[in-house]
């Protein structure tokens, strides 16, 4: 008898809720009753209310199952699980369910569908296609090739990936390297570790495009100390890489080297910001450098270097495969591609949506979200990580791109959407920016590690109405001087999320509206 193939995620966050109990509770039942199945730990398709997700195999296609828990399975086992039949747990085909089917998933389309390890099914969705396009390349073609696909840094400044391959690759120096920034430690974001956990040979393939493209020989991607899993997945991705000639002194046998390393961070926020995190890569202290030079010019141990986040680098496969009028086809603008839309917060249904840029807010939120957890109505809607803008209802309808938000003094960032209901405090949201930015700032910058702390007790002195008005003003003038004085976006952008919440929310802090 053939063995029915049933799958759960590894993932981090179906790990979490109970996945690898769901998993022996499977393997266990199915061996007393004599079934033959075939346990395989996909990635995530990023449906994470539904999660622990079990699906299996059929004649149709994969029917899934979820939100599963261990106790469920022995009823499930017996009332046809094996064979797609229904029980309260069934949520149908899969790939048919409106969440997924209204996505554009490009950067994610291996997403929920792969054994992340397995070189034959990255292969058998494409993989390495960007990368055997690249090697017939010379390097001016392959950065252009990304310039003229209008691909942006996926991990917040959004400045076009393909000028920085090109000053690298035009930079006089012996020794480049390319970096890859997956510090992801904004609140409510999860896209860089579903890649490292769940595809992590798509950003070593793009990676390796990126070195071809910049003259570099050996990369690093540096991970947060949160993230166990994804560190522990691709230090082995990188292993079987290389074994199968991916990366190494001869990439393919195309006579090129790229060797890759994984790097864990220590745990520190600010080290999310570029220079920082070469600080911390060559050993020292993570606080932020002075520009100029520029990283592209002087990075690493002083060398040009590439440095992209996980996102951006995940994105380059596809453009070199599929070419970059394909990919600028997609989104509005300047904002070209897709963007992967992190819901989180006190929202429904919770997860990784990924579509072309010009998608709004309430779309996200309320046709994909479905409202809030709490079934109460929405009140704000962060954007762009702990340091992004708290967005009334009024500014739901503007399009997620980055010119539309620039000009309404928001940010998309690294693309996390965090929805707070109608008892959320935004004073208290806003307090908890400046004691943040206190509490994680390097140090360096006195706008930042002082204007921090002082923000702190000026907004205490609003809520208690302590010369509220004159506090007020305080307050916009110090965000003033974080703003222009800051060396980094930690503190130029802590008063993005404060200035939002007295703007669209002032009665939380005991103003009138039109105050």
């Amino acid at each position: 008898m053939n063995a029915i193939k049933v799958f759960v995620s590894g993932d981090s966050a179906a790990v979490a809720v109970g996945a690898d109990e769901v998993v022996a509770a499977i393997v266990a039942h199915c061996a007393a009753r004599g079934l033959a199945v075939e346990l395989v730990r996909n990635s995530s398709r990023g449906m994470f209310w539904l999660e622990p997700l079990v699906e299996v195999a059929t004649a149709v296609g994969r029917i899934g199952y979820g939100p599963v828990a261990a106790d469920d399975v022995p009823a499930m086992v017996d009332s046809g699980l094996l064979q797609g039949d229904g029980h309260p747990r069934c949520v149908g085909l899969v790939e048919e369910l409106p969440y997924l089917k209204r996505q554009q998933r490009l950067t994610f389309s291996r997403m929920g569908i792969t054994e992340p390890l397995s070189l034959s099914d990255y292969e058998s969705h494409g993989g390495w296609t960007g990368l055997g396009a690249a090697l017939t390349m010379q390097s001016d073609s392959i950065w252009q090739q990304v310039l003229d696909s209008g691909l942006r840094g996926r991990g917040g400044a959004a400045f076009p990936a393909g000028i920085k391959w090109r000053t690298v690759a035009q930079a006089q120096s012996e020794q480049k390297y390319v970096v890859c920034n997956a510090d992801e430690g904004d609140s409510g974001t999860y896209a860089d570790r579903m890649v490292l956990e769940g595809d992590p040979y798509l950003l070593i393939e793009g990676m390796t495009i990126a070195a071809l493209a910049a003259g570099a020989t050996q990369g690093f991607v540096y991970i947060r100390s949160e993230y166990p899993l994804a560190f522990k997945v691709f230090g082995e991705a990188i292993r079987i890489a290389r074994k199968a000639g991916f990366i190494g002194p001869d990439i393919l046998g195309s006579g090129k080297p790229f060797e890759l390393e994984a790097r864990l961070g220590a745990g520190s926020y600010v080290c999310g910001e570029e220079t920082a995190m070469l600080e911390s890569l060559e050993g020292k202290r993570g606080i932020v450098r002075a520009k100029p030079p520029l990283p592209a010019l002087a990075g690493l141990f002083g060398k040009p270097t590439v440095i992209n986040n996980v996102l951006t680098f995940a994105a380059v496969p596809l453009i070199l495969q599929r070419g970059a009028d394909f990919y600028k086809n997609h989104g509005v603008g300047r904002s070209t591609g897709t963007l992967a839309f992190q819901l989180a917060g006190n929202i429904k249904q919770g997860g990784l949506v990924e579509l072309a840029f010009g998608v709004t807010l309430r779309e996200l939120v309320f046709d994909f979200g479905g409202g809030t957890a709490s079934g109460r109505p929405v009140k704000a809607i962060q954007v762009g990580g702990p340091l992004g803008s708290y967005l009334p209802e009024s500014q739901w309808d503007v399009p997620l791109d980055y010119e539309a938000y620039a000009t309404i003094g928001a940010v998309l960032g690294h693309g996390g959407i965090v929805a707070h209901d109608e008892t959320a405090d935004l004073a208290g949201l806003a307090r908890y920016a400046m004691e943040f930015c206190a509490l994680e700032s390097c140090g360096k910058c006195t706008p930042c590690r002082i204007g921090s702390t002082r923000g702190v007790e000026v907004i205490d002195r609003i809520v208690m109405n302590r010369d509220r008005l004159p506090q007020v003003a305080l307050l916009r003038d110090l965000c003033d001087t974080m703003v222009n004085g800051s060396l980094c976006a930690m503190g130029s952008m802590t008063p993005l999320p404060v200035l939002s919440a007295l703007n669209h929310f002032p009665e939380d802090f005991g103003l009138l509206p039109e105050a």
